[in-house]
């Protein structure tokens, strides 16, 4: 995997899970296959909303093992490392290589809010671990680190560090980190909600959370976009924001679980602490999705570049 492939639509995929609180791997495969067809780029796999922070190590291992199959190398698969400590996330890196994985998102140290000399190392000795493309994924908001523009000037030197996952809120990020770097780091949006306008401003893919319900709707707001049928993107946009803001909660994963469920692309089930919606909190975001479903917008034909 190149630095040019690191743009497009990379959806968060979900991690359904059965009755019996086990991987649904023949929903996942449903769901996948639905995203090639929809003409998605690469997958991120075990982010949270694939609630990473439930499974188990080997859970992980087999869910990348099993996506390497299915996919067949027809698309990009990256794993997530979201560890606690250095040692984990090395041991994670070099187990997703072996275990066939394209490229890795890449977090900052978890619960320690470790400072820029603390969180430099830890990029670095992940990255001095494997040949493994990266992806790093800054996120202030969530995770209270925040990688800047000078912390990416020292990553620079490490060459499979390519790509960052931008989701600090600041759509100027990708102005500035562009101006600085030209195209050495590709910027993937990391936000539903400001999707578009991040795309318009030059970033080069969009690693999103509703696409695992509306994959096709993604697709071509990105491929509108770059082609500069701005109008009709904005159209299916503005349709697709109800829906895109429930990225944005605390409960995005029932909330997606639940627009992917009525879409036949996943379950409802969760894996606790989580629990499934019910009540009048289900009601009112069912109410958003079923009013999205009965105006799903008419998708204009448009060309994928070659």
């Amino acid at each position: 995997m190149t630095i040019e492939q690191w743009k497009g639509i990379f959806p968060a995929l979900l991690t359904p899970f059965t009755s019996e609180d086990k991987i649904d791997y023949s929903m996942f495969e449903k769901s996948l296959e639905s995203q090639i067809d929809a003409g998605i780029d690469g997958i991120v796999l075990g982010g949270s909303l694939g609630e990473a922070s439930t499974l188990t190590s080997q859970e992980k291992r087999d869910l990348l093992t099993e996506a390497v199959k299915m996919v067949n190398h027809r698309i990009p698969v990256i794993t997530n490392i979201a560890e606690k400590c250095t040692s984990a996330a090395i041991e994670c890196a070099i187990n997703a290589e072996t275990d066939g994985a394209d490229g890795l998102m890449l977090l900052p140290p978890l619960q320690y809010r470790a400072d820029e000399k603390e969180t430099l190392a830890y990029f670095k000795a992940v990255a001095s671990s494997t040949s493994l493309p990266i992806m790093i994924y800054n996120n202030p908001v969530d995770y209270k680190i925040e990688v800047t523009s000078d912390m990416f000037e020292e990553l620079s030197s490490l060459s499979n560090i390519q790509a960052v996952k931008e989701s600090t809120r600041d759509v100027t990020n990708v102005t500035r980190m562009k101006n600085r770097f030209g195209h050495r780091f590709k910027i993937l949006c990391g936000v539903d909600t400001l999707a578009l306008e991040e795309i318009l401003l030059g970033a080069d893919g969009w690693v999103g959370g509703l696409v695992d319900a509306f994959p096709t709707e993604t697709v071509a707001i990105y491929h509108l976009a770059k082609a500069g049928r701005v109008e009709e993107a904005t159209k299916i946009y503005r349709w697709f924001m109800p829906l895109l803001e429930l990225d944005i909660h605390p409960k995005l994963v029932q909330y997606i679980k639940l627009a992917a469920t009525k879409t036949g692309l996943s379950n409802e089930t969760v894996r606790p602490p989580r629990l499934p919606i019910e009540g009048e909190e289900k009601k009112k975001i069912l109410k958003i999705i079923d009013t999205g479903l009965q105006n799903r917008p008419q998708i204009p034909d448009y060309s994928r570049p070659k």
